[in-house]
């Protein structure tokens, strides 16, 4: 199959269609492609009142709405961008899909074997989100990276895909690398963030500290488990001196715009992020787990 910006409209399905789901079901669905979005509880309400992405300033992306995937379906793409703790109980389903391809979206540091393994590696494909979105009272709200890093996948043909619909993206040749890295990096910038939040005065230098020895412990252990720290940008984080780390942390947390970012994680998914860098850790992550949220 050949994508280009002349790419036929293509039939995607989109499995959890909050902030980020919902981004690209909209984006998708302006770009002219046959979009549905799989749903339940009160976003399946929301979205069957609307049948569209609706965005906070009112614009609108008409998509398809259901609340199971159609398994006898040749989707294009089926894009699951549920948190990974809800990922099990769609496997199955995902399994005896007839989709060409089956991409998975979301945070993550455990061996992607078992998705791969799961709906078969010639239609596994991973990828990661560069925006930030949300959904308020029924509406989204996005903000896509236009500079940075964009939106890593492991397939150039929906890089591509993506790209020619509003979403910057590229191919990586390593997800499993990317995506320990990221969770390794994310974890204390969340954390970071979400104590900067509560405090209302950022974070305190102590507290600085023991977010930078996570930070580092977190680099070590995707070294150590055999994968590479990438993108190259982050690798220099493993250069500077844990107290160095600490103070760019503490910096970081008086800038509003850095609070606003990293303060928006799903509830649980730095605690979850850290229970799976310990479980795969072969001594342990004690730099982790001090800082892990009760």
């Amino acid at each position: 199959m050949s994508y280009s910006a002349n790419t036929p409209s293509l039939r995607v399905a989109v499995i959890g269609p909050g902030g980020i789901g919902s981004t690209f079901a909209f984006q998708l669905s302006r770009a002219g492609h046959d979009v549905t979005v799989v749903a339940r509880g009160t976003r399946l309400q929301q979205l069957r009142r609307d049948e569209a992405i609706v965005t906070t300033t009112g614009e609108r992306a008409a998509v398809h709405v259901a609340d199971e995937l159609d398994t006898t379906t040749a989707w294009d793409l089926v894009l699951v961008t549920v948190l990974v703790s809800d990922v099990d109980a769609l496997l199955p389903r995902l399994a005896d899909s007839a989709a060409h391809t089956v991409m998975f979206m979301f945070n993550t540091f455990q061996s992607l074997d078992r998705l791969r393994d799961a709906v078969g590696a010639q239609r596994a494909v991973f990828g990661f989100p560069a925006m930030a979105a949300g959904i308020e009272d029924g509406r989204l709200s996005s903000t896509i990276l236009r500079r940075g890093i964009p939106t890593p996948v492991s397939d150039e043909r929906w890089a591509i895909v993506f790209s020619d619909a509003g979403i910057r993206s590229a191919m990586h040749p390593d997800m499993q690398s990317w995506l320990r890295t990221h969770a390794a990096l994310a974890v204390p910038l969340m954390l970071t963030g979400l104590g900067a939040q509560h405090s209302g005065r950022g974070v305190r230098r102590r507290e600085a500290m023991a977010l930078a020895r996570a930070l580092r412990e977190g680099l070590n252990l995707v070294r150590r488990l055999g994968n590479s720290v990438t993108p190259s940008p982050i690798a220099v984080l493993d250069r500077p001196p844990v107290p160095v780390l600490a103070a760019l942390l503490w910096a970081l947390a008086r800038f509003p715009a850095f609070v606003r970012t990293t303060s928006v994680a799903p509830k649980g998914e730095s605690a979850m992020l850290i229970d799976e860098m310990n479980s795969a850790a072969p001594q342990g992550t004690p730099a982790l787990l001090a800082v892990r949220p009760g």
